[in-house]
């Protein structure tokens, strides 16, 4: 199945680079940006490290840090406002 698909506003330094880059490839503007969009979407997207991850990645190398916790106590009663 094909489907035809329009682009507006393409700024006219995109539209020049990808003239240059068809001629350089000895095809057409628009087999150009076919070929293009099919190179970016065939890849299978990045799945970047959690946040988690990414800083413990960062951390371990150094040693990590030990913290001391304060004691658990028992919840405070909340305080009464009808006075």
């Amino acid at each position: 199945m094909t489907t035809t698909m329009t682009i507006r506003n393409i700024d006219d330094q995109i539209k020049t680079r990808l003239r240059v880059q068809a001629a350089l490839h000895g095809c057409s503007m628009e087999e150009e940006a076919r070929d293009i969009l099919r190179s970016a979407l065939s890849r299978e997207p990045e799945s970047g490290a959690s946040l988690v991850e990414a800083i413990r990645a960062r951390i371990v190398p150094l040693g990590g840090i030990e913290l001391e916790l304060p004691p658990r106590e028992p919840i405070r009663e909340p305080p009464d406002f009808s006075k």
